[in-house]
């Protein structure tokens, strides 16, 4: 087997607690848990899908990574440099290797600057170059990403949103950076246009070296870009493994629940819907043990009053108190657990709802 790269990004029981204050003096009397304790590594030149359900804190990880929103405690480091302990010019310097894409290509562009302001716009804070080398480097980025030369001096109402997504792709390339954070790039576009766009970025990271963290709640779409892929509810991560063996060899009740909303042509591959029962529990007030048990149909005693370790089942690192045993019940082979689980799943649900 041919050894992993360095990782390029390492994140350590990361934080990102939003305070909720009341009373005339704004006095603190809880806070949101968006993010609460969420580790992973990403070697370099690789890329990690980040899946979950909405509000399931995928996205205050990715903003967080980027110091957009300052985390409450852990460490971030990208390239060996501490992301949090960095100030001034020196985290100045690091946003340079660090982008970002964002969700809304309506929104993310701004209205009153042509596309040649906002691909310079970066060019000249980090001081890249004289005129004539920020030009070459954006019409190199445009190319790049399929837009002509021509599109400089023309403003973002004049483009589709699959263009517009293509021109804050560029702007992200035009520095040169070594990670690329894309939250939902594709959420906001026409189904026609997901494809083409999902392909470029493919064709970048191997192209440019580039390594991402892919942010979606598109399983099919993550399954096709990412290398490794991390499951998130309620903060949390509750099960991470390769691409390849995640949607047939789910360990976590929850991704198998996800897992089995997501249409397939393969009949091998097809599993019955598993209908999840009552609301995702407030982030401002999670429940004990396990932060899945209320809506999980195969939850024992444990479940609610123990939080679930993090365990290395085979290639999976998963939380979860019942995949142990099931995974043990099965001789080791995480196809026949996964299966088990999913008819126990469908079992459970159906009982649940009637």
């Amino acid at each position: 087997m041919t050894p992993l790269p360095e990782p390029l990004v390492r994140v350590t029981d990361l934080k990102t607690h939003f305070p909720i204050r009341r009373g005339l003096v704004r006095r603190q009397v809880g806070a949101v848990r968006a993010v609460d304790g969420v580790s992973f590594t990403i070697p370099r030149g690789r890329t990690l899908g980040l899946v979950g359900e909405s509000g399931c804190g995928k996205t205050t990880v990715a903003r967080s990574i980027l110091r957009l929103v300052e985390p409450t405690s852990g460490h971030v480091s990208i390239g060996g440099e501490d992301v949090r302990g960095l100030r001034g010019g020196a985290l100045r310097k690091l946003r340079r290797r660090m982008q970002i894409v964002f969700q809304d290509p309506y929104g993310s562009l701004n209205p009153r600057m042509t596309v040649r302001q906002i691909l310079e716009e970066g060019l000249v804070i980090h001081r890249l170059g004289d005129a004539a080398e920020r030009l070459s480097r954006m019409t190199t980025a445009l190319d790049r990403t399929g837009m002509p030369a021509a599109t400089l001096a023309r403003y973002p109402h004049e483009f589709s949103g699959g263009q517009r997504q293509r021109i804050a792709i560029a702007r992200a390339v035009v520095l040169e950076p070594e990670f690329l954070v894309l939250d939902e790039p594709i959420s906001a576009l026409d189904v026609s246009i997901q494809a083409q766009v999902i392909n470029l970025l493919v064709e970048l990271r191997e192209r440019l070296g580039l390594t991402y963290l892919f942010v979606s709640h598109d399983l099919a779409a993550v399954e096709y870009v990412a290398d490794e892929v991390a499951v998130m509810y309620l903060g949390r991560i509750v099960e991470r493994t390769t691409a390849g063996e995640l949607r047939r060899e789910s360990l976590h009740p929850y991704t198998i629940a996800l897992f089995s909303a997501v249409p397939t042509v393969d009949l091998h591959r097809r599993r019955r819907r598993i209908v999840l029962t009552g609301d995702v529990p407030s982030p401002a007030r999670p429940p004990a043990g396990c932060r899945f048990h209320p809506r999980c149909p195969l939850a024992e005693p444990v479940c609610r009053t123990i939080d679930p370790p993090q365990t290395l089942l085979g290639n999976h690192v998963v939380h979860c108190h019942v995949a142990a045993r099931e995974l043990g019940a099965a001789g080791g082979d995480a196809r026949l657990a996964s299966e088990r689980m999913a008819a126990a799943l469908v079992a459970g649900a159906s009982a649940a709802i009637e």
